[in-house]
């Protein structure tokens, strides 16, 4: 039988040259066997003896002639192939397509066994193509390659990918055997899978998608192309892993990020009604987050979505600051800047996963709200006072320690930190003086939380105050049990203050009343006598007295301010007396003495004393009073109140918390203070680098305040120019850029 041919050759032996007619006949069998194994009959052929037939063949010469006649022998046998596939229906193309191939894979692998010896030895030799790859390409132009079947084979893959985008079910598995034969005909520099579908597929793929996404941009909202592009890039990439090859995914995927969002994403943000202002004014956080999700794929479009965040955060602030209501109360203004912190805050952590970008944009633009001007750090520092005061009441430890980190958000934000320092310290300064504060250990924390941010010289003055505080309740104690304190009935309690840790400037002193007079002047010699060196300054103008007193039938007790209690104890001596009589046995100054002998006699609920004006007109009553009026202690005072607090009238020119400003809208105090930050700055570090020019000094300068305040580069340079008229510094003779440190 021919299938037996093979076993009828006998075995080369060493020393017996193989003729031509002998190579021949070791071909023909060979030749048989090939077309055996196409025929699916390669049961009956004996493997090693076929190995050995080619291997005799390879070992005498005859590698170029048993290598022909395989290629030879392949051609044939694909050109048979070639047309029962070119014969198939479109319907069944790719499904014979598959059975082709995967029967030619199995009798390449067995031909490839046969010839192995060749393909170790003649093939790599002479660098032919390995028996397999051979059998690739002569498949590929054979078959796949065809003229009549190229273009059929991408149409029907296509037509595929279209029906499934629209809905339609499709055989995936077929179309990923056909992908997996493309990719694997790509031998010898040639990537088939690429050049015969995948540029094909892409290009189609990009017309598709941008015509649909310019479709439904135009006539639907923002989230509602959100979902559909989420959709659409979620089902395309899906289809790859599925049945493409996986060198397709990131194209792909570049692909469809350009089409719906690269190409539109300016659109979206900006759409009106619906757009990314729209989703941030509606606390839309799921829009947001798949805004964020899809443009986080082409990492520049985030920048627009930042801008537009610091936009809308911006115009909030502008809005709060230009608000009558919330600029006449400045717990309402605090209160609204930390909602829209906290607003922002959600966005930042649920809808944009906490990027390290949007918080520092966040960070940009509340830095922009906040030194907008000065008010802030003023109305900060009114905001902690009211908690203080009363806000903390109720309150947890822990509930209290949030609301103070609350503001240190704000304060945070500040640039102006020696601003919002001198008007803490005025705040500070009257709830310990006054005894208002809810909780020593609350404003303990407080300044910790500010030693944190700034340093312990920013709140070294602070933490002073409160020594001074613990210091004079020793003193006060002190007093009373020495024998300077003697037997009067009069109650003084004095808070002795060292004058660099608290506010204010010192005030022309009153004519206390004698009995005062005479406990002050004990104090003063107790204290002396304690601390050599020293010296008193008596500031009646921000102390307080309890007095007793008698009016008509009844009897109250009235809190009152020390000027008060000066002005009222006249009335002791004398029924009647003129703004002039009282004046001059006070001595308070004309300013002072018109605020609180006005907050005598004008509050209806308080009306201690009663003004008589010259003629009796009753308009002139609330008035500031003039030298002509006459007081006395009102006779028909009633209220049910035992104790009372007599509240000072505001002022007319300015309010309570209005301070001298500078150009910038900084209080003259903080000006003239930077002044002397700057200087000592300067002269620190022309100290240590005895040579330095003017930008890197002003560089210098700048990162050294940073922490308190930004100054000016104006600010700096004429404050050079006093220090070298003081002659700490001389410009360098070489370079009048540079300047020297004189020592």
């Amino acid at each position: 039988m021919q299938s037996r041919r093979p076993g009828n050759i006998k075995p080369f032996r060493s020393g017996e040259p193989l003729d031509q007619s002998e190579a021949s006949r070791t071909w023909e069998c060979l030749k048989e066997a090939i077309r055996q194994i196409h025929s699916h009959n390669a049961s009956s052929l004996s493997f090693e003896e076929l190995y050995r037939n080619a291997y005799n063949l390879v070992l005498h010469k005859y590698g170029e002639y048993l290598y022909n006649g395989v290629k030879q022998t392949l051609e044939e046998h694909f050109e048979t192939v070639a047309i029962q596939v070119i014969n198939s229906l479109d319907e069944n193309l790719l499904e014979v397509l598959k059975a082709q191939w995967d029967d030619h894979k199995t009798t390449m692998v067995m031909i490839r066994d046969i010839l192995m010896y060749m393909d170790r030895n003649f093939v790599n030799q002479y660098k032919k193509m390995q028996v397999y790859d051979m059998g690739l390409v002569i498949y590929r132009e054979k078959v796949v390659e065809h003229q009549r079947v190229k273009g059929r084979l991408l149409a029907l893959m296509l037509d595929a990918i279209a029906k499934e985008r629209a809905g339609n079910q499709i055989d995936r598995t077929l179309l990923k055997h056909t992908v997996a034969m493309l990719v694997e005909l790509g031998v010898q520099g040639k990537n088939v899978y690429q050049e015969s579908f995948e540029t094909q597929y892409l290009e189609g793929t990009l017309q598709y998608y941008q015509q649909e996404a310019s479709d439904f941009i135009a006539g639907n909202t923002c989230p509602d192309y959100l979902k559909k592009a989420e959709k659409r890039i979620k089902e395309e990439l899906t289809r790859v892993e599925a049945y493409l090859h996986g060198s397709t995914y990131e194209k792909v995927h570049t692909l469809m990020d350009q089409c719906w969002i690269q190409n539109h994403y300016q659109t979206l943000i900006h759409m009106e009604g619906s757009g990314c202002s729209f989703m941030f004014l509606q606390d839309r956080i799921e829009d947001l987050a798949r805004m964020y999700t899809l443009l986080s794929r082409v990492k520049e479009t985030l920048k627009e979505i930042q801008k537009v965040m610091m936009d809308c955060i911006l115009a909030a602030g502008r809005d709060i600051l230009e608000d009558p209501e919330k600029v006449k109360d400045p717990v309402a203004f605090v209160l609204s800047l930390l909602q829209l912190k906290n607003k922002y805050d959600v966005f930042v952590r649920e809808a944009f996963q906490e990027s390290k970008d949007f918080q520092m944009a966040q960070k940009q633009a509340f830095e922009g709200c906040v030194n907008k001007d000065t008010r802030t750090a003023q109305y900060l520092s009114l905001y902690i006072d009211d908690l203080f005061r009363k806000g903390l009441k109720g309150m947890t430890e822990q509930e209290v320690d949030a609301r103070l980190d609350e503001v240190v958000t704000i304060f945070r934000f500040l640039q102006d930190k020696d601003v919002f320092e001198a008007f803490y310290k005025q705040h500070l300064a009257r709830r310990l003086l006054n005894g208002r504060s809810l909780s020593d250990e609350a404003e303990k924390t407080m300044i910790s939380k500010l030693k944190s941010e700034c340093g312990h010289l920013y709140t070294s003055k602070l933490e002073g105050m409160f020594q001074d505080m613990k210091q004079s309740e020793e003193l006060v104690k002190q007093h009373k049990a020495s024998n300077t304190g003697g037997s009067s009935a009069l109650d003084l309690k004095v808070h002795v203050l060292t004058s660099g840790f608290w506010p204010g400037s010192g005030c022309q002193p009153c004519a206390l009343p004698p009995e005062v007079q005479d406990a002050c002047s004990k104090f003063e010699t107790f204290y002396l006598a304690k601390h050599t060196g020293r010296r008193i300054s008596w500031q009646p103008s921000q102390g307080t007295a309890d007095l007793k007193a008698q009016m008509g039938k009844s009897r109250h007790e009235l809190n009152v301010s020390t000027y008060q209690m000066c002005i009222l104890v006249l009335f002791n001596n004398k029924q009647l007396m003129s703004y002039a009589e009282i004046f001059q046995n006070t001595q308070i100054p004309h300013e002072d003495l018109k605020r609180h002998l006005m907050s005598l006699y004008v509050n209806p609920k308080c009306k201690i004393l009663v003004k008589e004006s010259a003629g009796g007109d009753k308009e002139k009553e609330k008035k500031d009073p003039v030298d002509s009026d006459v007081f006395q202690v009102n006779p028909s005072f009633e209220c049910k109140l035992f104790r009372m607090k007599i509240p000072l009238v505001a002022l007319k020119a300015t309010s309570e918390e209005a301070v001298q400003r500078g150009p910038e809208g900084v209080p003259a105090a903080v000006e003239e203070d930077r002044k002397h930050l700057v200087e000592a700055v300067i002269v620190r570090i022309m100290k240590s680098r005895k040579t330095l020019d003017h930008n890197s000094l002003i560089m210098e300068v700048t990162r050294h305040l940073a922490s308190r305040f930004n100054p000016t580069p104006l600010l700096i340079k004429q404050r050079i120019e006093k220090l070298i008229e003081r002659e700490y510094l001389e410009r360098c003779q070489d370079d009048r850029k540079k300047y020297n440190y004189l020592a």
